[in-house]
């Protein structure tokens, strides 16, 4: 196997994944979330930070109150309609015992990409992208088939989406991003999930330094680190001149010209191609499994 073979098919398969996210939604829509519930979504790492952007989506479009959370760090006590569980592999040790805590107490959903986890035991409903299912540890197709689906249940036509997604696939890379030594990613409202979800990536597959802010926020302290090393990357468009601001400081910027969850696509594949640059695997990362299953004594 050649590095980052898995990673790479995956990336590239993400518009097909997508279209069949769109066509799904319709069959599953009586077991997402309702208009009017009040609804808290949950996942871990990946999965956490699409739980993120879909909950500031579903409330923005006044479907009710939503919440989003670390599976580790969901609120105890505190009441909710539904749960939206999202997790890959159907077997991370936080998602479970969640699962376990709250099974018959609040209904739940959960979106998988295996059928055959203890998670599909543990919810009240599941919903299987087992189409989007990977073999690289690395997420990338799972995650943004997850949120497509949910964008579609919410109302939205991701027709465009998936049509920059195409585009997105063989767009060239810019060298000078590609040479940088630190990457800042920038969003507001929904697409701040998703620029901590591409610092994420980086850090994955590239073991690169990378941070991710609110737009707005970027002023607040995390410019001092920029320079000529940098690259800034904006996940929704500048505000308030702050791409000026930055060119000012030497860095490269990057100005999304594609749907938002496209433009993440183009972060994986940045991310890969410095992995392969610096002789790394992004199919095999550092320290990384594909779920994280926790033994008794690290309970």
């Amino acid at each position: 196997m050649s590095p980052a073979e898995y990673v790479l098919a995956e990336i590239a398969s993400q518009p097909d994944c997508w279209q069949r996210a769109a066509e799904l939604a319709p069959e599953v829509a009586d077991i997402l979330p309702q208009p009017g519930e009040r609804v808290a979504a949950i996942g871990c790492g990946t999965s956490w930070f699409m739980a993120a952007a879909y909950a500031v989506m579903r409330e923005s479009a006044g479907l009710g109150e939503t919440d989003a959370f670390a599976a580790s760090e969901f609120p105890a006590g505190r009441d909710y309609d539904r749960l939206l569980i999202i997790t890959r592999s159907g077997t991370t040790t936080e998602v479970l015992r969640l699962l376990e805590d709250y099974k018959g107490k609040i209904p739940t959903v959960s979106i998988i990409a295996d059928p055959n986890t203890p998670a599909v035991e543990l919810s009240d409903d599941v919903i299987v992208l087992e189409f989007a299912d990977e073999q690289s540890v690395v997420q990338t197709r799972f995650a943004t088939t997850t949120l497509s689906l949910l964008r579609a249940h919410l109302g939205q036509d991701i027709s465009a989406s998936i049509e920059d997604a195409r585009r997105t696939i063989d767009e060239p890379l810019d060298p000078a991003v590609v040479a940088s030594k630190q990457f800042t990613f920038l969003g507001t409202d929904w697409t701040v999930g998703l620029a901590t979800e591409g610092a994420l990536k980086m850090r994955e597959a590239a073991l690169a330094w990378t941070e991710s802010y609110p737009i707005l926020e970027y002023r607040h302290g995390p410019k001092s680190i920029t320079d000529s090393n940098s690259t800034i990357w904006f996940l929704s468009p500048p505000e308030d001149g702050l791409d000026e601001e930055i060119r000012g400081f030497g860095a490269q910027v990057v100005i999304p010209n594609a749907d938002p969850l496209a433009e993440l696509i183009k972060i994986q594949r940045l991310g890969v191609a410095i992995a392969l640059n610096n002789g790394l695997n992004p199919d095999q990362p550092r320290n990384l499994t594909r779920s994280v299953i926790l033994s008794d004594d690290e309970s």
